[in-house]
């Protein structure tokens, strides 16, 4: 099992920037993948980002040429520029194999 925890999350305006780091620990062979996900009220989770251990990594449209991934198997980030309000979500990393932090909240006020 991974343990996963992320930080970095917070209050920004509309136009910040915010970075978020997955901190993994335990049996880190398990991480299969570097991602991040986002979920609001009443609706699904959604992909963010994924990062490969290849170094291949894919992006929601919504955020592409805003957020970067990066990092390695043991930390990984999602740098987050020119947020909008509908950013707002709650941020979860994932490492594959139904592996997931407990979230961090960021919120981008208009």
């Amino acid at each position: 099992q991974v343990q996963l925890v992320e930080s970095g999350g917070g209050l920004v305006q509309t136009g910040g920037s915010l970075r978020l780091s997955c901190a993994a620990s335990g049996s880190i062979f398990r991480v299969t993948v570097m991602g991040w996900y986002r979920q609001t009220p009443g609706k699904q989770r959604e992909l963010v980002a994924t990062l490969t251990s290849g170094g291949s990594s894919n992006y929601a449209d919504s955020v592409k040429g805003r957020f970067t991934i990066s990092g390695d198997k043991t930390t990984w980030y999602l740098q987050m520029n020119s947020l909008k309000p509908e950013d707002t979500a709650v941020y979860y990393c994932y490492a594959g194999n139904w592996q997931w932090g407990q979230g961090t909240q960021v919120t981008v006020s208009s």
